[in-house]
């Protein structure tokens, strides 16, 4: 399997990871033939060789000219991907990062992602920016992102909302959950585009493969003199075989909280990154019956959920262990069948596809739509999504 492990000592952008991709081996012609079928007009690609700090990077820039539309709603973009002739992974990918954005818009503004008009992101460069990096992604054959935890500035920043805190309210939203390092240094780090293509193409997680193939530094746009304004991707090969880590699993008994309580618990917990909480029914003293809530978390967050888990629950106490775990590498695709488009996940060892799991809300609802039964959607999916892995 083929990993793309990006180096956040210096936070994140847009124009920083596309930089980088093309530094690694992307082919600035073929992003250029790519992003001509996206079929927005009026910018112009450069990129140029900088300084920063000690080293020397690929500092890309979208020159937009004409066409700038700067108030987008998230249907206005996904149209435009949507009518392009891009793949449909690059279309997937690019539009999950967007509907990402529009939801951390939204909770930020207290509306709907629908109603987001989005600034800055929906400006041609950060379209671009976000395109960029779906291309490079699918050109260089990564089937897999991981990335370190993520540099944040401090300070403020001036955009089209006003005057804001840095990092951005959008930005903190997105890295809900994920592993983060705040520091003293003014200015921007890491953009709500930088995290946003992270948070939804990749997981942070420590660097896997057996041994890297190539390495790109992409430039940020200031020269910072506190430190190299650059994110480092670095690709390489895993053996194939299943994927493995260490996770932490909390777990205490409760029998004194309302099931609408357990339930908030729930969310909560899945907001700040678990990976997975689950009741499992149990009878506790005096012949009460209870419930064990098991919550496995990356040992990054054992703290924050710890802390969750004391504030929303009746608990006196949890326990803890660290466990290793085995899993399937995950691709996602979308798959067109009789009934519409479905999403899937697929499950691999190396090149071996071991399970195809279509997603049950895109079942659903082409099953509302459609009258169909449910099963024969997902049986479809899985059969197309099975044939399109095996050519």
């Amino acid at each position: 399997m083929k990993i793309a492990y990006f180096d956040c000592f210096s936070g994140a952008s847009g124009d920083m990871i596309a930089g980088a991709l093309l530094d690694a081996g992307l082919k600035l012609a073929t992003l250029k033939r790519e992003l001509a079928k996206l079929k927005v007009r009026g910018f112009e690609l450069k990129t140029r060789r900088v300084k920063r700090g000690m080293f020397r990077a690929l500092k890309f820039d979208v020159q937009a000219g004409g066409e700038h539309h700067p108030h987008r709603t998230l249907r206005d973009i996904e149209s435009i991907i949507d009518r392009s002739a891009l793949s449909n992974r690059v279309k997937d990918d690019s539009k999950r990062v967007f509907e990402r954005l529009a939801r951390a818009e939204a909770k930020v503004h207290g509306t709907t992602p629908e109603k987001i008009h989005f600034h800055e992101v929906g400006a041609v460069d950060s379209i671009v920016d976000i395109v960029s990096a779906a291309i490079g992604l699918e050109q260089l054959g990564i089937e897999r992102v991981h990335f370190s935890p993520v540099r944040l500035g401090t300070g403020m920043v001036r955009c089209r909302h006003g005057i804001l805190p840095v990092p951005a309210p959008a930005t903190v939203e997105l890295l809900k959950g994920v592993p983060v390092s705040q520091t003293d240094i003014s200015g921007e780090l890491t953009t709500p585009t930088g995290a946003a293509i992270l948070t939804t193409l990749g997981a942070c997680a420590p660097a896997s493969p057996t041994r890297f193939t190539a390495i790109g530094l992409g430039a940020g746009s200031k020269d910072r003199p506190d430190l190299p304004n650059i994110i480092r991707v670095m690709i390489g090969e895993t053996c194939a075989k299943a994927e493995g880590d260490r996770v932490v699993v909390l777990e205490t008994n409760i029998d004194d909280m309302p099931a609408e309580v357990v339930g908030f618990v729930f969310d909560r917990l899945f907001d700040a990154g678990a990976l997975d909480v689950f009741m499992t029914p149990i009878q506790m003293k005096k012949n009460r019956p209870g419930v064990l809530l098991s919550v496995i978390v990356p040992g990054l967050l054992v703290e924050t959920m710890e802390e969750i888990i004391f504030s929303e629950t009746t608990t006196f106490g949890v326990r803890k262990y660290e466990i290793e775990r085995r899993k399937l590498a995950r691709e996602h695709r979308s798959v067109e069948t009789p009934y519409g488009r479905i999403r899937v996940k697929i499950g691999r060892i190396g090149d071996v596809v071991k399970t195809v799991s279509p997603e049950y809300e895109d079942c659903r609802k082409a099953a509302e739509r459609t009258g169909a039964a449910l099963k024969d959607i997902r049986q479809a999916a899985m059969d197309v999504a099975r044939d399109a892995v095996d050519e």
